[in-house]
């Protein structure tokens, strides 16, 4: 791969959630990047300098919650990082950045909306198409894991039968009772979660069948159909954690996972758990992604991140290893040529 032009890019980014200001951090330390705008959802904090409210110095760009004034603005590249929500939701504000004229990073799926085609289709090309605008996305998963890191790695196999995507998500520290026991589900039976059964995972379901669909795509694999085979595991004995008491006989751990059907057969799985206890894992203290590749030879990867050392603030590594993921794809969403787009398959490192 060519390496990036040598040129700066004009960024807006959307939204300053945990992900949204990763991201901003990560925009301000890039020597090649402007940030020109910050849009938030919240009156509180409009007006806030954004080079503060991302804990670095000021930078006389201020945060607003006028979406026709980020509209308005010049930039290159919209990084969207919205409230994850049902799938397509953010599509209208998604549909009017790429009308303006500015190319959109999402880190909230979009990996690979062409493999469905409809009217949601249409309407994301044609906006892209009017404004000369390109959407792709970047993130961890979906993201960097199965659509990235996977697929180099079937490199090293000569008959490939099946991958796997595993990624591991600890809820113990979630202090919100709100957010873990209704949004999520956790702490109730299975009578209770009724027709929620489906809930969080739902929500997740355009999102993660695109990374198959993107996965696929980089491996030259049609997928007949997309399979969802959802487990809860229910706790043996009361937990105590961050939010409350998970009673025993509750749900203590979801297993969310979707598998792409070649000719009948599971090709691409993915696997995402969200669990109180790890009694129900396969190890006490799982990576966040295990990836596992099935052929001739076969593949096993587990990947850990870490911050670095001269980091002393209280965000984890994997908000930052978004934001670089954001970061690392600016150059090659400016080069693509208008529409809705897959991100290329490597998209390193660049200063």
């Amino acid at each position: 791969m060519t390496a990036p032009e040598a040129r700066r890019y004009r960024v807006v980014q959307w939204a300053t959630g945990a992900m949204g200001t990763a991201c901003l951090r990560m925009l301000l330390d890039h020597p090649r990047v402007d940030v020109v705008g910050v849009h938030v959802y919240s009156e509180a904090k409009a007006g806030q300098d954004v080079g503060e409210m991302a804990g670095r110095g000021p930078t006389g760009v201020r945060s607003t919650s006028d979406r026709q004034a980020i509209l308005d603005l010049d930039a290159d590249v919209v990084v969207h990082a919205g409230r994850i929500g049902t799938y397509g939701s953010h599509d209208d504000d998604i549909i009017a950045l790429l009308e303006s004229g500015a190319n959109v990073i999402s880190i909230n799926g979009y990996s690979h909306p062409a493999s469905r085609p409809g009217p949601r289709l249409d309407a994301l090309q044609a906006a892209a198409e009017r404004g000369g605008s390109t959407l792709m996305a970047a993130g961890l998963n979906p993201g960097f894991a199965g659509e990235q890191l996977a697929v180099v790695a079937s490199g090293l196999v000569g008959r490939l039968d099946h991958v796997e995507i595993v990624e591991h998500a600890d809820s113990r520290a979630v202090r919100d009772p709100g957010y873990l026991f209704d949004t999520l589900g956790f702490g109730q039976t299975l009578a209770e979660l009724g027709s929620r059964v489906e809930g969080p995972g739902a929500a997740l379901e355009g999102m993660f069948t695109e990374v198959l669909d993107a996965t696929a795509h980089h491996l030259g694999l049609r997928l007949d159909a997309i399979e969802p085979d959802h487990v809860q595991h229910l706790a043996a004995s009361d937990l105590e954690v961050k939010a409350g008491t998970v009673r025993a006989g509750t749900v203590s751990h979801f297993n969310w996972r979707w598998h792409g059907l070649v000719a009948g057969e599971r090709r691409l799985t993915v696997s995402i758990h969200w669990y109180l206890e790890t009694a129900h894992l396969d190890r006490d203290d799982p990576p966040l992604w295990q990836v596992h590749l099935t052929g001739h030879p076969g593949v096993r990867i587990d990947v850990e991140l870490e911050k670095h050392p001269d980091d002393t603030s209280r965000m984890p590594a994997e908000p930052y290893a978004v934001g670089a993921s954001v970061v690392n794809t600016l150059p090659h969403v400016v080069a693509a040529p208008p529409g809705v787009q897959v991100r290329p398959l490597a998209t390193p490192a660049w200063s």
